[in-house]
């Protein structure tokens, strides 16, 4: 474009943006504001250095009003419809006064390090809910940082005023033991067929669950779906319970025809009330925040260690002498471990 009067051309600067106000995200959070929710949320993901220590100076703020929700952690086998349960029980729970966050936890590529983030649009519905918040958060292929980045945007939901928060995981896999270790209550939601589900399905996984709950048990697929649930709870009765106190169970619902879910809410509560009444709540609560603890210290610890300018500079010197067999992979490792100590010592960051 030309300035006419002078023949130049207009210089377009970017503007810059508004420095963010922890003030003014803390009360926009306080007061329920979804948008300003978001912009919390992005801040506490966000991996750029500044931001950290603003988001952490943010959480601090906000502490004292987190702890107050109940947190319900939702896995299920492929093709199980959790998308479409998690949706109609979040409606269904919406309707009934309560505030409902879900956080749902999208695959990432390993390569690529992007991510589907489409519970948006699958749960479309809900999110248009003014009582409901849907925040997907991609894995970036770092279990770690997912720890902290869920469980930090868990306590802005809880801050918010939303009394319950449930986090849907990827899949069956490693990341349900890290979304146990943050959660009150684990459902593992599953489809019939229960000979070959359950020989592709983890014991282990099995054993983190406080209710298993078949779905899409309509229709002509109703009777399979309880045999479902009867081969289940012959199998649950051999297993160690997820939750001291409490026997998991199997159950069935039909999330298409809105069927099974207010009887589910009634287990959940009474869970809630039992884990509570026998101090199993308040210890789970505190064994969770000791967890959290040592996640991000070995977080910070690992961060530290790559970060470091002398690091950076010799870790690719001798992966290139582990990859011609001039060093064992212990003998570079070694190596590495002891340059960081001295750098330590040294105190020469620079190096």
């Amino acid at each position: 474009m030309t300035d006419h009067q002078s023949g130049r051309k207009k210089r377009f600067v970017k503007k810059k943006k508004d420095p963010v106000s922890i003030s003014d995200l803390k009360s926009g959070v306080l007061n329920g504001d979804r948008s300003h929710l978001a912009k919390a949320i992005t801040l506490i993901e966000s991996n750029a250095e500044e931001h950290y220590a603003l988001g952490q100076e943010l959480l601090q703020e906000l502490l004292p009003h987190t702890g107050k929700s109940f947190r319900i952690g939702i896995t299920g086998v492929p093709g199980a419809g959790k998308s479409t349960f998690i949706e109609q029980f979040g409606e269904m729970l919406c309707n009934d006064g309560h505030r409902v966050a879900v956080l749902a936890i999208d695959p990432s590529s390993s390569i690529s390090g992007g991510s589907i983030l489409g519970d948006k649009t699958r749960m479309e519905q809900l999110s248009k809910n003014p009582r409901a918040f849907v925040r997907p958060s991609p894995t970036a292929g770092t279990l770690g940082g997912v720890h902290r980045k869920t469980n930090e945007t868990l306590l802005l939901c809880e801050a918010a005023g939303y009394d319950l928060i449930i986090i849907e995981t990827v899949g069956v896999g490693q990341s349900e033991v890290m979304v146990r270790q943050m959660v009150d209550f684990f459902l593992l939601l599953v489809i019939t067929g229960a000979g070959d589900e359950l020989q592709g399905m983890k014991k282990g996984i099995m054993e983190l669950a406080d209710v298993l709950l078949v779905n899409k048990a309509d229709g002509e697929n109703k009777p399979l779906a309880e045999k479902t649930r009867r081969e289940l709870n012959q199998i649950l009765h051999f297993l160690i319970p997820a939750t001291k106190g409490w026997s998991s169970k199997a159950y069935t619902c039909s999330a298409l025809k809105n069927e099974g879910l207010k009887e589910l809410w009634d287990v959940v509560q009474q869970f809630e009330d039992q884990t509570k009444e026998q101090g199993v709540f308040q210890e789970r609560r505190l064994l969770q925040k000791q967890e959290w603890f040592h996640t991000m210290l070995k977080e910070r610890i690992l961060s530290d260690f790559f970060f470091h300018p002398h690091i950076k500079s010799s870790l690719p010197r001798l992966e290139d002498r582990v990859r011609t067999g001039d060093f064992t992979t212990s003998q570079a490792v070694e190596e590495l471990l002891t340059q960081y100590k001295q750098a330590i010592l040294d105190g020469n960051r620079s190096f």
